[in-house]
């Protein structure tokens, strides 16, 4: 099946006329609706933008999980790289989604107009070719994501090495989605019957990558269009009735058992698995990649030292707990009203996969049943 296969809408139609019902009666059976995680910010905003989300709300809550990379990356973290900004002879490099980030007082966008060299790059090779172009200026990347993004720049650093670019700096804030997940079974108060494992995540570490939730959730990988979401949804509900706890991968087309060997060894030969601060969740052991020894001399952490600020957020800000699915965008305060996708007081409004930025485009004025 090509993709737009999964898109078919008569194949849709047909196959909700047989999920739904289903959904129905078994929530008769387990006196409440399904709770399920989507993990994955992609799958947040596929729920909302082809109107599933709506679909499936008198039968499944969908809580949005920590899968915005953007939103988890730790309050002080930002300080840090917004601090680059503002270093003399620094050229601050970052993909757009961070340039309105908050900061304790400021923002990459805010500090841009105010004359700081920060450019906007769309691969971490692009920061790289700019450190050439500038020899006698030190080029920091802000290296954000999980899994799929961290092999590409750690390329980049590879590459740095080989040329001899001894301009080019990483401040890495890479995290590990896995151990996130894990943190969230270990919390008691977290009621959650199963989990939507992210798509391109799994490309690269695999279903085994997710073996630590056998025995304990069912868990499904799957893909993002809509005929992936109605048929996760499905199969999350059916072993739940069953009771089957097992991790299915659904997005078979991309995800193989073992992920991407490749990929996963070249980020054991840049970084280093270390303990990270993650937003709303603290610190979270073996979650974060650091750059590791042979690379050293390309960490900005370590090689450019700074003052920032002291770290403090904005006041009402619920970004922490949403990422934690403990909460719901629609139940802060401050959404839509104060904190909004052009004046944003936490990531989450922000990135394009933010819980909130999505429940702000496709969601705000619906009346959904399970808000």
């Amino acid at each position: 099946m090509n993709v737009f296969s999964y898109r078919d809408g008569k194949m849709f139609q047909q196959l909700s006329e047989k999920i739904i019902p289903f959904l129905a009666s078994s929530i008769e059976r387990l006196g409440r609706k399904f709770r399920f995680m989507e993990v994955c910010g992609t799958h947040t905003v596929s729920f909302s933008k082809t109107g599933i989300r709506e679909l499936l709300a008198p039968y499944v809550e969908l809580i949005s999980g920590p899968g915005c990379p953007v939103c988890v990356t730790d309050q002080s973290d930002m300080d840090h790289m917004i601090a680059y900004a503002r270093e003399k002879d620094v050229i601050v490099t970052t993909f757009g989604d961070m340039m309105k980030v908050p900061g304790s007082v400021s923002t990459l966008s805010r500090e841009r107009a105010d004359g700081a060299d920060v450019r906007i790059v769309y691969s971490a090779d692009d920061a790289v070719e700019t450190a050439k172009q500038n020899c006698n200026r030190q080029v920091v990347f802000l290296g954000v994501g999980f899994e799929t993004t961290a092999p590409g720049i750690a390329l980049a650093i590879q590459k740095a090495s080989r040329e001899r670019c001894r301009n080019f700096f990483v401040y890495s804030a890479h995290k590990l989605t896995p151990p996130a997940v894990q943190t969230l079974i270990q919390d008691a108060e977290h009621q959650i019957d199963g989990f939507l494992l992210p798509g391109h995540v799994s490309v690269m570490i695999g279903r085994k990558g997710w073996m630590f939730l056998a025995d304990k959730h069912p868990a499904v990988i799957g893909g993002f269009e809509p005929i992936d979401l109605l048929t996760s949804i499905y199969f999350l509900a059916r072993n739940v009735i069953s009771g089957k706890t097992d991790i299915m991968n659904l997005y078979s087309r991309f995800v193989r058992e073992e992920g991407n060997p490749k990929a996963l060894d070249i980020l054991k030969k840049t970084f280093q698995i270390i303990p990270v601060q993650w937003r709303g969740f603290g610190e979270i052991d073996n979650s974060g990649l650091a750059i590791g020894s042979s690379y050293n001399s390309y960490d900005a952490a370590r090689m450019i030292p700074i003052q920032k600020p002291k770290t403090k957020t904005a006041k009402g800000c619920r970004c922490g707990e949403i990422v934690k699915g403990k909460e719901k965008p629609f139940q802060c305060k401050l959404f839509g009203r104060a904190c909004t996708p052009e004046k944003p007081l936490g990531p989450c409004m922000v990135s394009s996969e933010g819980a909130c930025s999505t429940y702000y485009y496709f969601e705000k004025d619906k009346e959904l049943v399970n808000t």
